[in-house]
């Protein structure tokens, strides 16, 4: 697994599709339909459980694994840290559980980053604090959908202040992307989060609205929150960079090129208008990190590129406000945040480019920890964010699911 992360353009190359295979994929006729297709080549919960304890064996104690907390099920939601440097990355995967391929990157990551002797790595672990959380939303992974498995009754039976409100504009209980909800209702995650992190649910805001903040109503909310809030607890100050990790529509492609893209990346979407005085982010104008976040992006997309990969900006309107995201509640914290969104989920894509996605993820990753490591980052012109490549064909993809 080593082979597979450490530098190495000689590596990453042979990962890529010919130009036979990528002409031959840009004829194939592409759908946003939902379609039941093999998905046994991801990592699944058990598999993850395995990794983790083998990663901690044969890193010598490097990779350390801990409980970060308990899905609504009951599955241990685990936390993987490696090294001791003071700048700290946080990354996170599957929040929505129909999103796989960042699972198996991070595990590369904390293989290479853990179990090699050589001096980049060492260095990384000198000055890198590398902190994962694989699997966020374990029941919506094992069920392979997007939400997770948690009732309105059961938000009640926990915050009982919310007793006779309607359910959360979030919660899904009817069908989406070709999954039945009507019986196992759930939550998207990543709308959960509120950048008031001792925040407690109050009636009044609920049902809310997409453009307002979450509750940290999930438990898988709440333990990413928990994470967050330990690492800035040891460190006394918050991550330096979280980077969140997605999936998006099977259809789109880089504009001009026409070709079917690999990864987007992206900054908090949270218009700028909102930081003037007065308005709904105005105290968070000091802490908001926007040009550190096109800075990291920027980074992961060169990473990405250069490996021969095919990236772009993702689609990012000018008034899209979106606070109950954990990348944007971070960033209104702090933190530098990016969010990766690999072409296809599981429903229109199932395990199709698997490996070639998650080493384009691991480039991307590699560059952007590289470059965080060195200070290289801070030396990146932030406004170049804007001369990425766009993103076509997004418009087929249902705006409700974006990140």
């Amino acid at each position: 697994m080593r082979k597979l992360i450490g530098v190495m353009s000689a590596v990453l190359a042979a990962a890529l599709v010919s130009p036979v295979a990528q002409a031959a994929e840009q004829a194939v006729v592409c759908s946003e339909e939902p379609q039941d297709l093999p998905i046994h080549e991801f990592t699944d919960y058990r598999e993850l459980q395995v990794e983790l304890a083998r990663l901690a064996r044969a890193s010598l104690g490097r990779v350390q694994v801990a409980a970060a907390g308990r899905s609504n099920r009951g599955r241990t939601i685990f936390r993987a840290s490696v090294g001791t440097g003071p700048k700290v990355v946080l990354v996170s995967s599957e929040i929505h559980g129909n999103e796989k391929t960042g699972t198996d990157a991070l595990l590369r990551i904390l293989d290479y980053l853990g179990t090699s002797e050589s001096a980049h790595a060492k260095r990384l672990r000198r000055t890198i604090t590398f902190v994962a959380v694989p699997k966020l939303n374990p029941d919506g992974a094992e069920l392979d959908r997007r939400g997770n498995d948690q009732s309105w009754a059961e938000v009640q039976q926990a915050f009982p202040q919310l007793a006779g409100r309607p359910p959360a504009w979030n919660y899904i209980n009817g069908q989406q992307q070709g999954d039945d909800y009507r019986t196992k209702p759930g939550f998207d995650v990543n709308r959960d989060f509120h950048p008031e992190l001792g925040y407690v649910p109050q009636a009044a805001d609920v049902p809310g609205s997409p453009d307002q903040p979450g509750w940290y109503i999930t438990p898988e909310a709440q333990a990413l929150r928990a994470v967050y809030l330990g690492l800035k607890a040891e460190r006394g100050k918050v991550p330096d960079v979280y980077v969140d990790l997605h999936h998006q529509g099977a259809c789109v492609r880089q504009e001009g090129s026409n070709r079917f893209l690999d990864v987007a990346v992206d900054y908090p979407p949270l218009p700028d208008r909102f930081f003037e005085p007065g308005q709904k982010y105005a105290k968070y104008r000091d802490a908001y990190t926007k040009d550190e976040s096109r800075q990291l992006a920027i980074s992961a997309f060169n990473g990405m590129t250069e490996a021969g990969y095919i990236g772009t900006r993702y689609p990012h309107a000018a008034d899209r406000d979106l606070p109950g995201q954990a990348r944007c509640s971070f960033a209104l914290n702090g933190t530098g945040t990016v969010l990766f969104e690999v072409r296809g989920q599981t429903q229109t894509l199932g395990q199709q480019h698997r490996e070639r996605f998650t080493r384009a993820v691991v480039a991307g990753l590699n560059r952007m920890i590289n470059d965080v490591s060195t200070g290289a980052v801070d030396r990146i012109d932030p406004e170049k964010f804007d001369t990425i490549p766009g993103t076509a064909g997004a418009e087929a993809f249902d705006p409700r699911l974006v990140a």
